[in-house]
């Protein structure tokens, strides 16, 4: 749990960011969540279903691709969901203030924050 900590606590140090988590999609499952502004636990559960129909969808496109962040534009938030590539079954989930956010900033820390996360 101390690398996931240490995780978040970069993300959150983003400016505009408000929420982060490391979810299971397999489970929906949280394994890890700081931030405040929305329900984590109900946020992964949410989320996990999204991220299985784009990938449900993706195989019945034949996609032979990955996704590389999903980005959910709300009036007053981001949210935006980074499967990881080297732990499978896993992704981050992370909020941010759009008005306060750098989505290029945020996408670049999501990134980061996968290179070094270790489960």
């Amino acid at each position: 749990m101390a690398n996931i900590d240490k995780v978040l606590d970069e993300l959150l140090d983003v400016s505009g960011a408000t929420a982060a988590a490391v979810v299971d999609f397999n489970s929906g499952m949280m394994l890890g969540g700081k931030g405040s502004g929305v329900d984590l636990e109900l946020a992964a559960g949410g989320n996990t279903q999204v991220v299985k129909s784009k990938l449900k969808t993706m195989e019945m496109l034949h996609l032979n691709d990955e996704i590389e962040d999903i980005l959910i534009t709300l009036t007053n938030q981001f949210h935006l969901i980074r499967p990881t590539s080297k732990l499978d079954g896993l992704f981050l989930y992370y909020v941010l203030d759009n008005a306060h956010a750098n989505l290029a900033l945020a996408r670049r820390a999501l990134k980061t924050a996968e290179s070094k996360l270790v489960v």
